[in-house]
Order: structure tokens, then C-alpha cells, then sequence
């Protein structure tokens, strides 16, 4: 195991699934094939045939991805994957993957459905009920529930951020939100904001919205008092 950013220690493709549920780490590989499968268009089960296949011969080609198994280790191998040349990705998948009848085909295509969905509603200012994972350029007004405890966790670049959730709600659902740094001050409990620019992703199986570099969050109305 490795530290990554936001405190987080690497999958090294060690171990199993556990049956049914998905840990974060399994879902961030899970969700990078599934990016793949949407981004250039492929049939989960074709993708994972070609994994298979690169795990038994070496290599395979599915549509414009190239992949290649560039080692195996206990419990997983490590797959590299390009488009004409260029470097897509390259990381550990776990043995049980790289089977043709993998159970896990059924996960990316969930995900991929999902997304495509998120994006044909290409909503700009969706309600909380509507929000999908994979959807972007989110601008959504709620009002603050609660705020978590902020916690110091490392960067990938090494440096030290405090990072915290808030639970948001509008009337029809509710979302949690990461902060960072200055924006956990920004918020109180009660106050109404406004988040421009936001992604939805994933967390644990649950949705949560991102802001984001390029995203902002506003406070439009003071909460009255912040117990």
C-alpha cells in the first residue's frame, strides 16, 4: 500500500471483492473502466473480454484502446492502456476482472447507464432529486443541514488540507458536499448558498457534489442563528 492524495493509501490489486459490495478503492478502478466504456463508446462485456484476453496472451485491442498486461503479481495484474500511442491509464485490476464472465461486468455497465443518462438531462439548474453521478456544470440553490468536523488530511502534492461534508437539502432531496480549506468557514448551519459550476460523483455508493477548481460556493441568506 501507497499514500495518495487526500490521505487515501493505493489499491495494489491485493485481496477480493467483498461479494456485493465495493469498497473505495474498488470503485475507483471500476469506475475508471466505466469512464472508458462511455468515453469511447464500448460495450462493457467487450471491454472486459479484451481485459481478459490481454491477461492470457499479453495484449489485445478493443476498438481504439490498446491493452497490455505489463505484469502480474499475486492476486491481480497491472494493465496499461493507450489510444494511438498515448497513455490512457495503467493500474492494478484484481484477478477476478480479468474474467470473460466476471460478475463486475454488471457494476460498469450500472455505471455507464447512469452517466449517460446524467448527461442526456444536461440540466443547468437541476433540483437535488435530479442530480446523477457524472453530471456537470451543476448550479444548485439549498439550504445547509449540518456540517461535519473539519479533518487534516495530505495532498497528493504532499501538502496538508483540512477537509470537511456538509449535508445540503432543497425540497426534494438531500446531498452532501465536500469543502476544502477556506470554504468550510464560508458555511454555517441554516444558511441558504448557491453552488455554481458543481459535479456529481460517487462516495461509497452514495452521490456527492463536488465543487470543483472552476466551481464556486455563495452564501445567498444568513442563517438567522447557526445553532
Amino acid at each position: 500500500m501507497q499514500r495518495t492524495g487526500y490521505g487515501r493509501r493505493a489499491w495494489k490489486g491485493r485481496g477480493r471483492f467483498p461479494g456485493g459490495r465495493y469498497s473505495r478503492k474498488d470503485e475507483r478502478v471500476l469506475d475508471y473502466l466505466s469512464k472508458i466504456t462511455i468515453k469511447y463508446r464500448m460495450e462493457p462485456s467487450e471491454l472486459f473480454r479484451c481485459i481478459a484476453e490481454a491477461s492470457k496472451t499479453g495484449d489485445s485491442r478493443c476498438g481504439r484502446i490498446k491493452i497490455e498486461c505489463r505484469a502480474k503479481m499475486e492476486g491481480s495484474a497491472v494493465f496499461l492502456f493507450t489510444t494511438n500511442g498515448k497513455v490512457l491509464a495503467q493500474f492494478p485490476i484484481p484477478n477476478e476482472l480479468t474474467r470473460e464472465d466476471s460478475v463486475y461486468e454488471d457494476y460498469v455497465r450500472a455505471v455507464s447507464i447512469e452517466a449517460m443518462k446524467a448527461e442526456r438531462l444536461k440540466a443547468k439548474n437541476p433540483e437535488i432529486k435530479d442530480l446523477r453521478a457524472g453530471m456537470k456544470r451543476i448550479n444548485l440553490r439549498a439550504r445547509v443541514m449540518e456540517i461535519s468536523k473539519p479533518r487534516m488530511v495530505y495532498t497528493r502534492f504532499g501538502t496538508e488540507a483540512f477537509i470537511s461534508n456538509a449535508l445540503i437539502a432543497d425540497k426534494t432531496g438531500t446531498i452532501r458536499v465536500s469543502l476544502w480549506n477556506r470554504q468550510i468557514s464560508m458555511i454555517s448551519k441554516g444558511d441558504i448558498i448557491i453552488i455554481r459550476n458543481g459535479k456529481v460523483a460517487r462516495f461509497k455508493g452514495e452521490r456527492q457534489l463536488r465543487i470543483g477548481r472552476n466551481g464556486t460556493i455563495n452564501v445567498v441568506k444568513k442563517a438567522l442563528n447557526n445553532g
